[in-house]
């Protein structure tokens, strides 16, 4: 089966370059992630989808994940609703708002997404 890739825009901050992003909406996609990652580039990232909103089913953990990510949680209504720089080999990060969407990028990129942005989701 075929990933199916998507591009990110933040319709509150278009300044930025473009985010091309894997579209995980499995269980072993999500549980994968960026787990024996060992670099990133400024393009690329992953967006970890589930059914519904939350907080405990949207943590990650950085276990085995060998490069630091920014970490941007959205809402149903594409609303970014917490970010963080995850650390390296962290046990956990939980958003502090029920999120539906986990975007992973590189950690150079937290700083183009704020609380309350609204991003949107662009599938070929």
């Amino acid at each position: 089966m075929t990933q199916k890739t998507i591009n990110i825009r933040n319709l509150s901050n278009l300044n930025n370059r473009p985010i091309r992003a894997k579209w995980c909406d499995t269980f072993f996609s999500r549980l994968r992630g960026y787990t024996f990652h060992k670099e990133l580039t400024l393009e690329e990232g992953l967006v970890l989808v589930e059914n519904r909103e939350s907080r405990m089913d949207m943590s990650i953990h950085m276990m085995f994940v060998w490069i630091d990510l920014a970490v941007i949680w959205v809402n149903a209504k594409g609303e970014v609703v917490d970010t963080v720089l995850a650390q390296s080999w962290r046990p956990f990060y939980a958003p502090a708002k029920p999120a539906q969407y986990t975007i992973e990028i590189h950690p150079s990129r937290l700083s183009e997404f704020a609380i309350g942005d609204s991003v949107e989701f662009l599938h070929d």
